[in-house]
């Protein structure tokens, strides 16, 4: 420690043969050192060489970039990885060099050192830059592509029309044009991890004779500890608990089936094409699995639908008390993903059966997984025109 103390009593001491003008010099000259330091430093690691050093990285965005128009165009303008991923600004570009520092620590424990760890973290992935680019209203974008600049008569008359709507209102850029420079992760196999984090996972413990709805869609099954399935429960489907066992519930479901082939799709209303369940073939078919009560008939389509009741096993999870924060949250997706690209009609402008082929019309340009994609159709025909009394 005698060199410290030695150090700190140097440090303390006043000086005896600087000037304070020869001080300051000094001073300012090892500020300029170590701000060039620093700054090499940091410019040191905004290049794309730098970015692709790590495997993971050069082998999977890398070679994706370079089957993009980003990596070669007629006009030769190249974007590179810091270009899209680094801020500009310093103090963003710091902000963003902080939170980078977690990829040390994935790089190190080998997060994404293979394609199928690489694949199975692609959506993770996407979401958080998505989430960053909305967060700053894609500046990275534009600080290549600025609406003032664009030549609109150069466009299609539909690029016109929505690029102009976007160019008003200083649109994100990434709200329609997700996937562009790497390939799109697989929005079909993920959970609603969002919707989940909404609405919760359910109760640990179920009364009987209550009613619950559905979070996800879940697969049924003939007993409660059998891993044959016997269909599948739609999302936000409102079902009885009869019984709890293990970790598996026994419901009942009740709806309407059309008098064709096996039966075997249910539906929430009389004439209506709303989802609750799908049955296999041999749940169908089993005596015992669906009953049957009052039929009608269809004057629109000519067909007899027949009132139904089913009662099968379920897992306990995903089942919530309540409907409504379903809806909440299928308003708002709907009213934020389907109004990036054009003005949305509203719910109620078409009826039940109109909804899931305009719903389906549009799904095309947006990223919904599957559970997400099935509770804001079934949000739009719960309140469409058939529902509720305002008629379009």
């Amino acid at each position: 420690m005698k060199w410290f103390k030695n150090l700190w009593h140097t440090l303390n001491t006043p000086a005896k043969y600087l000037t304070l003008g020869s001080i300051s010099l000094t001073a300012f000259l090892m500020g300029v050192i170590f701000w060039g330091g620093f700054n090499t430093a940091l410019e040191a690691t905004n290049t794309e060489e730098f970015c692709i050093s790590c495997h993971s990285m050069e082998s999977k965005p890398y070679q994706e970039l370079q089957k993009t128009v980003h990596w070669s165009n007629h006009s030769g303008v190249r974007a590179t990885c810091p270009d899209c991923h680094v801020p500009h600004s310093w103090g963003r570009k710091i902000a963003r060099k902080m939170e980078a520092s977690s990829d040390v620590w994935g790089w190190f424990f080998k997060t994404v050192n293979t394609d199928a760890k690489f694949e199975s973290k692609r959506l993770e992935m996407a979401s958080r830059e998505w989430a960053r680019f909305d967060r700053d209203d894609s500046l990275a974008c534009k600080n290549c592509h600025n609406y003032d600049s664009m030549k609109w008569e150069d466009m299609s008359k539909l690029a016109q029309k929505q690029m102009k709507r976007a160019a008003e209102k200083d649109q994100s850029c990434v709200d329609c044009h997700k996937g562009i420079a790497h390939t799109l992760p697989d929005m079909g196999t993920a959970r609603a991890p969002e919707l989940i984090a909404e609405v919760g996972t359910g109760p640990n413990s179920f009364i009987t004779g209550q009613e619950y709805f559905t979070a996800l869609t879940k697969p049924l099954f003939f007993s409660s500890n059998g891993d044959v399935e016997a269909g599948t429960l739609n999302v936000a489907t409102k079902v009885n608990v009869l019984e709890s066992k293990d970790k598996r519930v026994k419901i009942a479901i009740e709806g309407w089936r059309k008098q064709m082939g096996a039966g075997r799709v249910i539906y929430r209303e009389f004439g209506i094409n709303m989802l609750t369940a799908q049955l296999t073939k041999d749940a169908a078919k089993t005596e015992g699995v669906m009953k049957g009560f009052e039929e009608k008939e269809d004057e629109m389509t000519g067909l007899k639908w027949q009132r139904v009741e089913t009662t099968l096993w379920t897992d306990a999870d995903y089942l919530i008390t309540e409907q409504q924060p379903l809806w909440d949250y299928a308003r708002d997706t709907f009213r934020s993903s389907c109004s990036v690209c054009h003005t949305q009609p509203d719910e109620a402008h078409f009826d039940a059966n109109t909804w899931p082929g305009m719903f389906q019309g549009m799904i095309a340009f947006v990223n919904m997984d599957q559970d997400t994609q099935a509770l804001v159709q079934k949000y739009l025909q719960q309140h469409s025109s058939t529902f509720v009394k305002e008629k379009h």
